[in-house]
């Protein structure tokens, strides 16, 4: 709906945005019918018979998902309306698989270790936080005052791993602090505060940071008294990849700031000079970190050492057995690859819903992408911009890294799936940044104040047009 605002000699026209709750709340119910329906085919196909707690595990995803659109409804209901259910349906689907490779494990030992029950509860506590971050956080400008808190919080938090007694190392990368008996990953909260620092420091920073320098092969470079912002985020990057040993963390910090700083300067000789920088620490992790060296031996040569590669050869034959259509949901042998539900779910799920169903999930994830940059290009203020434009950046860059690890696409990563991949710390961050979005949405779809005069004697007019 739009309205014109005719006063004399001229008409002013306002396009005024529909809340769009009720499309959101028919999109959601075709999303938990998916988790849903996905979850009891499971069932269908390991045991030939739809498990006996579907109806509280659907009563719960339910529970969830209503939760998640009453909230928008309240606090944010001008928010875009596609993205609450696409994450639902990713999580559903998600919590599916999960279960799928619990009940195989199971019947191979009744004692296995399972993780849909846990997966839930962190799904639980992923939509209290995304409650929490909208009724808390009801104007997202206000982020951009605390830039430098939130900037120190997310160091502090790749910090942690490293204090002895806290940190812990798993499968080769110490990303993980161990505190009572529960495990987290602080790097997945800490891409949060990051992308909330890098858009504040560049809305202050970015009109230095544009001038531009010497001119090179017909692209102005930045000046050399300007580099230090992304010298400083690749040394900090490199200490991620050295310290820690964790390269998907790595090009993920390291190309959110990349991507930031050229939408902020709008001058593409930033991406020149991060993919410089980017060549140049891959090639020196190389050359010196045995990590790194095992991770391009198995990307390029896994069948040359398939003890070594197991996980990695596995993952392709899992891949290659799904083929266009997959096996079936309960159908295939995903359990067979390590670490299956966490990150190598994109296999699992390849294999059973083939490559025709991974596609869709990855044009689920394309969605959810599209419209966070959508948010960025409607949103009226830089910091919301930016904002919007980090956390949907940091998402793509995430899941590109991850598929495109397990696919052999590029060297393997060990980053989580979003939303699909067992892990509490990564659920409730990813669920917290949509929530972000959500907020950012909300404020650039809202419509401008109602400033029209009262006086009796203005004549200006009102016209509502449909």
């Amino acid at each position: 709906m739009s309205t014109a605002v005719a006063t004399p000699g001229r008409i002013v026209s306002a396009f005024v945005p529909r809340k769009r709750r009720g499309a959101e709340l028919l999109l959601l119910v075709l999303a938990l019918l998916i988790g849903v329906g996905a979850y009891a085919l499971v069932g269908l196909g390991v045991n030939d018979e739809i498990p006996t707690d579907t109806l509280e595990y659907g009563g719960a995803l339910v529970v969830l998902g209503v939760a998640c659109h009453v909230a928008v409804r309240l606090t944010a209901p001008y928010a875009d309306p596609v993205l609450l259910p696409a994450v639902v349906a990713l999580n559903g689907l998600g919590l599916a698989m999960i279960r799928r490779i619990d009940l195989a494990e199971l019947a191979d030992d009744p004692d296995a270790k399972t993780f849909a029950t846990q997966q839930l509860v962190w799904a639980t506590l992923a939509v209290i936080g995304f409650v929490a971050t909208l009724a808390v956080i009801r104007d997202h400008r206000r982020l951009q005052t605390y830039t430098y808190t939130f900037g120190l919080i997310g160091i502090v938090l790749l910090l942690l791993p490293l204090v002895p007694g806290l940190g812990v190392t798993i499968n080769g990368a110490r990303i993980w602090i161990r505190a009572g008996g529960l495990s987290f990953q602080p790097g997945e909260v800490a891409k949060v505060c990051l992308a909330i620092f890098f858009a504040g420091y560049l809305v202050l920073k970015r009109d230095a940071l544009a001038l531009a320098g010497r001119r090179f092969l017909g692209i102005d470079l930045p000046r050399g008294r300007d580099l230090g912002p992304i010298l400083v985020m690749w040394l900090i990057s490199l200490g991620v990849l050295v310290f820690q040993r964790d390269l998907g963390s790595s090009l993920l910090f390291f190309g959110l700031f990349v991507v930031l700083l050229y939408v902020a300067t709008e001058r593409p000789s930033w991406l020149v000079v991060g993919a410089a920088l980017f060549v140049a620490g891959a090639y020196l992790g190389f050359l010196v970190f045995s990590h790194v060296q095992s991770r391009v031996d198995g990307w390029l040569n896994p069948y040359d050492d398939i003890d070594r590669y197991y996980q990695i050869v596995q993952g392709q034959y899992s891949l290659a057995w799904g083929g266009i259509l997959g096996r079936g949901l309960g159908e295939g042998t995903p359990e067979l690859t390590p670490y299956a539900w966490s990150d190598f779910i994109g296999t699992s799920l390849g294999e059973e819903l083939g490559l025709t169903g991974l596609m869709a999930i990855i044009v689920i994830y394309g969605i959810i992408v599209e419209r966070g940059l959508r948010t960025a290009l409607v949103c009226r203020d830089s910091f919301g911009k930016l904002l919007a434009v980090g956390l949907s950046v940091a998402l793509a860059l995430q899941i590109f890294v991850v598929l495109g690890g397990v696919t052999r696409l590029i060297p393997l990563t060990g980053l989580t799936t979003p939303f699909l991949s067992y892990g509490g710390s990564s659920l409730v961050a990813n669920w917290i940044m949509v929530a972000l979005v959500l907020r950012v949405s909300d404020h650039a779809r809202r419509p401008p104040p109602d400033l029209t005069p009262t006086s009796a004697n203005d004549e200006t007019a009102v016209v509502k047009l449909r």
